[in-house]
């Protein structure tokens, strides 16, 4: 049995298709208020036409905020090692200044560091740490209490003429420990205890005691007479170095 149910008719309104009526009756929308150009077109910020500016993209000093360090470029900032203190070009000089005992020449010691001096003792421990002696601590110790020995023999005979600082005390005891160094590297290919390491002990010994006392007595002219004196210091200090190597 099905039921019935009573649908109301739909009535159109005249006119037609009810779509087209209702577009009709839509309003169309007004265009957006558009500011006039500019008169004059030498200011291209004062247009408001997108095209007619051309886009430049920010230099880096202009996104952070200014120029960084006083410098309007990166590549007119100073090398990273020149603002940490380490100049390669100096220790250069310096450590060919080592290498000649014979002609040894302080002009370069002239201006103290201690980059240098941390690379040979650097060298130094890790040539001994090849060698099976851990020794980072006692090298370390050695360097700064022979500087301060060395600084105080020194400022006692040179008196009132004395000029030598402990930081360029420290600075030329750790550029001559180089002979040291290189003996601690060949000793690696040498039997331990032999008579050959004895006498190689000897010359490097000898060899830092010279350029060590040759750098010193240039720093201060008035100690000449006092040359046998510190060199008698310096070969006590690199002699102790050398135990190490050997012993």
């Amino acid at each position: 049995m099905t039921k019935e149910f009573a649908v109301p008719p739909v009535v159109f309104p005249s006119g037609g298709n009810p779509s087209v009526v209702s577009i009709q009756k839509r309003r169309v929308p007004s265009a957006p208020f558009q500011p006039s150009r500019a008169t004059n077109p030498s200011i291209p910020f004062m247009s408001f036409d997108i095209g007619s500016v051309t886009t430049a993209s920010p230099s880096p000093a202009t996104l952070y905020g200014g120029p960084i360090g006083g410098a309007t470029t990166f590549e007119a900032e100073e090398p990273l090692l020149d603002e940490l203190g380490i100049h390669p070009d100096q220790i250069r000089r310096k450590t060919l200044s080592i290498l000649n005992p014979v002609r040894v020449n302080a002009h370069p010691h002239t201006d103290s560091d201690l980059s240098g001096p941390v690379l040979y003792y650097v060298a130094f421990s890790l040539f001994q740490l090849l060698a099976g002696k851990i020794q980072f601590g006692v090298i370390l110790g050695w360097i700064v209490v022979s500087s301060m020995f060395l600084y105080v023999v020194f400022n006692m005979l040179a008196g009132r003429t004395g000029n030598l600082d402990l930081h360029r005390c420290t600075s030329i005891v750790g550029y001559c420990i180089l002979p040291v160094a290189v003996f601690s590297a060949v000793s690696l290919c040498l039997p331990a205890g032999g008579v050959v390491s004895f006498v190689m002990a000897g010359f490097f010994v000898l060899w830092s005691t010279r350029v060590c006392t040759s750098l010193l007595v240039q720093s201060c002219p008035d100690c000449e007479e006092h040359g046998g004196l510190i060199a008698y210091a310096c070969f006590l200090i690199y002699t102790l170095f050398a135990m190490l190597v050997i012993f």
